[in-house]
């Protein structure tokens, strides 16, 4: 497969390049976009045979979970049942936005896109890239990072072809992205809702918002013996062949060390 670059400019959208992008994914095709937070690996949701293409492309188990990307408020509708009365404020302020909120689904989301359960994962981006594709491919766009498993996320076009080219059928060139770092995931589905995977939205900017928020456990150390249950965090993940640096500092600072050293493994391969 002869994988297609081309570069887009966010602040001047060729809306030629992402009709191209959204007639791909609407064929079951597979094409890697910028978000704000990482490169995602986008597919159509809806469709079980484009979450395989997914799966195989990055070389990741089956059972490990997409997360599906809207554009708009009024597309939850249709993915999720059951949604609780928190998630209207939650979307008012962190949507679009680098959180993902887990919810029952509804029967248009097929198992191949949520690992084989009853939940499926959310996320709303602010790049508008992103969310230009997404309307382009029908509103409902899963996207893993644009990697394969167990590498780092990639922050620019070039991760992606490095891991994917010749896997997929394009990459959509805009850039690095703002933050490099993975979105937090928060578990609607139980009370009260329970941080999955930490990220950008911290527990504390939640709490602010909702009330008391839990964590997940898994993530909090080696010594729990529950397996985690969001998406990317089941199997080992984020892998560098680079030095390890530990970071003390402001949020901004973790994030710009966490996305050097993402360079530096890729750089050394």
């Amino acid at each position: 497969m002869k994988t297609i670059i081309k570069k887009v400019d966010k602040n001047q959208i060729d809306e030629d390049v992402i009709q191209e992008a959204g007639e791909i994914l609407k064929r079951g095709g597979l094409v890697a976009f910028p978000t704000e937070t990482v490169y995602g690996l986008g597919a159509n949701a809806l469709d079980e045979e484009a979450a395989k293409r997914t799966y195989a492309a990055k070389g990741r188990p089956s059972d490990n979970p997409l997360i599906v990307h809207i554009a708009d408020v009024q597309a939850l509708d249709e993915i999720a049942v059951n949604i609780p009365a928190a998630t209207e404020e939650l979307a008012f302020h962190f949507w679009p936005g680098p959180l993902t909120m887990i919810f029952e689904k509804s029967n248009i989301v097929p198992m191949g896109t949520t690992g084989g359960l009853e939940t499926v994962a959310v996320r709303m981006p602010s790049d508008l890239i992103a969310r230009e594709l997404i309307l382009a491919a029908g509103g409902y766009v899963s996207a893993p990072s644009a990697n394969t498993s167990g590498r780092p996320s990639p922050t620019t076009a070039q991760h992606v072809a490095e891991d994917l080219e010749g896997k997929i059928d394009m990459i959509l060139d805009g850039g690095s992205v703002d933050i490099g770092l993975e979105s937090t995931i928060l578990d609607m589905t139980v009370t009260p809702p329970m941080i999955l995977r930490p990220g950008a939205i911290t527990a504390g900017m939640l709490e602010e918002v909702i009330g008391a928020v839990s964590v997940d456990e898994t993530i909090l150390g080696s010594e729990s013996t529950q397996a985690p249950k969001a998406p990317g965090m089941k199997y080992r993940h984020y892998a560098p062949r680079a030095r390890l640096m530990i970071v003390e500092g402001t949020l901004r600072e973790e994030v710009l060390a966490i996305r050097q050293l993402a360079y530096e493994a890729h750089r050394k391969g």
